[in-house]
């Protein structure tokens, strides 16, 4: 892991991590199950290729075979690239893909508006689903660093 006197290799900020990964390989694995719809690449903070993964069946069912051997440098990755704090990406991933048209997630993040906005519309009729698709790490990075 980075020291905290090292830069940020995506940022070039200070890294002010612990030790313990943001996605974790277990979590990382689980997602790769649903792989073929591109559920791993979209964890592991990898979006466009999720997208991708989406709508080829996980490039015909290739890639996402080769991203069985991929998934360890990629979780890695996505742990140097996003930071730790008080939310947790694996907790925060899950509550989405299992409740995230009711806004669980959101509740989970403080968002406490939009939770409501998404419980009372169906995750704003799935849009709002899909862009928390795109943009969760995003946003929980943003909210781990103001914490």
């Amino acid at each position: 892991m980075h020291s905290i006197s090292e830069p940020y290799p995506y940022r070039g900020e200070l890294a002010y991590q612990d030790s313990s990964p943001t996605h974790p390989v277990l979590f990382a694995y689980l997602y790769w199950i649903l792989g073929i719809f591109g559920a791993h690449r979209f964890y592991l903070g990898r979006p466009i290729t999720g997208a991708i993964w989406f709508f080829t069946g996980g490039v015909f069912l290739v890639g996402w075979i080769v991203d069985l051997f991929l998934i360890p440098a990629m979780s890695e990755q996505a742990s140097q690239r996003y930071r730790s704090g008080s939310i947790d990406y694996s907790v925060a991933w899950g509550l989405h893909t299992f409740l995230g048209l009711f806004g669980v997630h959101r509740f989970y993040m403080g968002k406490i508006f939009t939770g409501v906005l998404y419980l009372l519309t169906g995750g704003l009729l799935g849009v709002g689903f899909v862009y928390d698709l795109l943009t969760l790490n995003e946003q929980i990075d943003e909210l781990n660093v103001q914490n």
